[in-house]
């Protein structure tokens, strides 16, 4: 289930490494979708 949900996650939310943001800078909004895109992450590849 949670393979799924990363490839869903990789399609439509974005991925701020790419745009090369700053964690310390970065919103509240934005810190909440990485965890959970960490999450999602780390529970696919176990």
């Amino acid at each position: 289930m949670f393979k799924i949900l990363a490839k869903i996650n990789k399609i439509l939310i974005p991925s701020f490494s790419k745009q090369r943001m700053d964690l310390a800078k970065a919103k509240k909004w934005q810190i909440a979708i990485i965890g959970y895109r960490y999450y999602v992450t780390t529970r696919a590849l176990g």
